[in-house]
């Protein structure tokens, strides 16, 4: 046997007892007649929060982006601009040109997850009869690929402004928002007061078992509403999950902090380990998510780092690398790339957890950082 220690993505997170029981006391009733009363709770609730006048609560944060490029992007054939490492891009299946009929046109992520601004004002398009109209522009916060980044404020004010200058709609894909909010210690209003329309995922940080809230103005949700019926995104007595979301709202986003401080713990460790062919750029790591670079110097690949913390060693059980009942530990990470693996703190990681996570982790860096380095 082994304890597993599920590091892969805060989207593996259960719902809590709070949840459970808001979940079976839940007021319901048929949310494409607008009838939930939970539902309609949540989605008065999001918009609040956000400072914006209305939100629309869908089954996933794929749809509702989806939902904002079919929205902002009217005509098919239109462009939207987003970055070369967003979600949108490289994890919706291009669901945007599938269904929408929209082109996905992309402009280099900086490491931070920004771009740059000079170079995406040059992009726009639309004077030419030849060319298609860039109809949105769309951002991530925070940015997965990039490794959690929380965008700056003044990046985000001032690609507002210049989107405004062209009449051409910014959305926000806020899957991780919270942590956003959480890290710069600002309302999530202050975060999208410049943005027309903003995605929020209530089941990765904060633990609710699904769902995502689609926010914008009356008019925008009105027509979003239309599309996420067409979609199939009309449920019924929704209200029965939309109340754990509720929950996460008031009870996990304060717990953000801890995941946080818990990803910090682990880069400095893994950084502090000095290691040859295995690094963490600690500065870089702004919320919840830990990204490990491995030398490219040598032939190990992400995918080959990240089967290995899920085996068990013999001498990994008959030294200290297993837990005080002498299980040996697995720990669960994603490959991003070929020389970067991803770990993600959430909720469901408790400090127990996340000092046996370590001890895994420091065991099978340093056994491969001395074969490979002898090599």
């Amino acid at each position: 046997m082994a304890y597993i220690v599920d590091l892969r993505s805060d989207c593996v997170t259960k719902p809590t007892k709070s949840m459970k029981h808001a979940m079976i006391n839940s007021a319901l009733g048929d949310d494409v007649f607008g009838e939930d009363q939970t539902v309609n709770m949540l989605e008065s609730k999001v918009a609040t929060l956000l400072g914006k006048q209305a939100a629309l609560y869908v089954p996933s944060g794929t749809m509702s982006n989806l939902l904002a490029v079919m929205v902002h992007c009217k005509k098919r054939g239109s462009e939207a601009i987003v970055g070369n490492l967003s979600h949108i891009y490289k994890y919706e299946q291009g669901g945007a040109a599938h269904l929408a009929g929209v082109l996905l046109s992309t402009i280099q992520n900086k490491p931070d997850g920004t771009f740059d601004l000079y170079e995406l004002e040059k992009k726009f398009r639309g004077d030419d009869i030849h060319e298609p109209i860039t109809s949105l522009v769309a951002i991530e916060n925070t940015h997965n690929s990039c490794g959690g980044k929380v965008l700056p404020l003044e990046w985000v004010d001032e690609l507002s402004e210049i989107c405004k200058k062209h009449s051409i709609p910014l959305h926000m894909d806020g899957a991780r928002m919270m942590n956003a909010s959480i890290a710069l210690k600002e309302p999530p209003s202050r975060l999208v007061q410049g943005c027309d329309s903003i995605s929020i995922c209530f089941s990765k940080g904060l633990s609710a078992p699904v769902g995502s809230c689609l926010v914008g103005s009356y008019h925008f949700i009105e027509q979003a509403r239309r599309l996420r019926k067409m979609l199939g995104g009309g449920m019924r007595q929704a209200g029965v999950i939309a109340a754990a979301a509720v929950v996460a709202l008031d009870e996990v986003t304060p717990l953000l902090e801890f995941d946080h401080k818990r990803a910090q713990i682990l880069a400095k460790t893994i950084h502090g380990l000095q290691l040859n062919n295995f690094s963490v750029d600690v500065s870089g790591v702004h919320t919840n998510i830990v990204m490990v670079n491995i030398s490219k110097d040598i032939p190990l690949q992400a995918e080959q780092l990240v089967q290995r913390l899920q085996q068990v060693s013999l001498d990994e059980t008959q030294g200290d690398c297993k837990t005080s009942n002498d299980e040996g530990v697995i720990v669960k990470a994603v490959s991003f790339s070929d020389k970067i693996m991803r770990l993600c703190l959430h909720a469901d990681i408790t400090d127990e957890e996340l000092w046996m996570a370590i001890m895994k982790i420091t065991f099978v860096f340093k056994q491969l950082d001395a074969h490979y380095s002898t090599k």
